[in-house]
């Protein structure tokens, strides 16, 4: 039986780019775990959208903002806006986001990474 795995983002099992940003991933214990990356005047709908084919993201998230500043923004209109230190749930209603002010933003994602930029 395996006691630790240990795994770093510095070697990534997978890196998905895409413009102004990537999304490193790990396996770990059947787990997916995703770090984001964006640049300053990164937008999924910009971004992202064309990658993957939909109109706005349609992953469900679970994470934590590791640095600078993302806002979220449902097809229905609602607007969110998550910064450094926040656990965040999001739910896979259509939603688009992007990077606010000039900071790159990090964050993990603990749900939804084996989906995201795919």
């Amino acid at each position: 039986m395996v006691e630790i795995i240990m795994k770093n983002f510095d070697k990534p099992d997978e890196i998905r780019k895409f413009n102004k940003g990537r999304f490193e991933i790990v396996e770990l214990a059947n787990m997916t775990i995703g770090r984001a990356t964006y640049a300053p005047g990164w937008k999924w709908s910009i971004d992202v959208s064309p990658l993957v084919g939909t109109e706005f993201c349609e992953v469900e998230h679970l994470g934590m903002v590791i640095a600078g500043s993302v806002t979220v923004a449902f097809k229905d209109g609602k607007i969110y806006t998550l910064e450094k230190g926040d656990i965040f749930y999001v739910s896979p209603q259509p939603h688009d986001s992007w990077v606010v002010g000039d900071q790159e933003y990090v964050s993990l994602h603990f749900l939804g990474a084996e989906k995201y930029a795919d």
